[in-house]
């Protein structure tokens, strides 16, 4: 009952960590990770020590376009960054 209640907490949230994020979008952890260093998810971050917060429902429209193009579309991320930034 706690787990859903944190979910439902985090599904509203407008900012979300990427542990969060990971348990919004079943994305890995690892890959969520490698798209935000190749710059294809936005965060904010005030520190350098702090943990990034992501916008959620930018995030998550970015990861399910992001999918869509591999899975669907077979673009490499290569290829997938040059369309998200032309």
């Amino acid at each position: 009952m706690g787990r859903k209640r944190s979910l439902d907490k985090i599904a509203t949230s407008e900012y979300v960590s990427i542990s969060e994020l990971v348990e919004l979008s079943g994305v890995r952890y690892s890959t969520i990770k490698y798209y935000t260093e190749e710059n294809m998810i936005s965060f904010e971050q005030e520190d350098t020590r702090l943990t990034r917060r992501y916008p959620r429902e930018l995030a998550l429209k970015r990861l399910e376009e992001i999918r869509v193009m591999k899975e669907e579309e077979g673009f490499t991320i290569k290829q997938i960054k040059e369309k998200l930034f032309p």
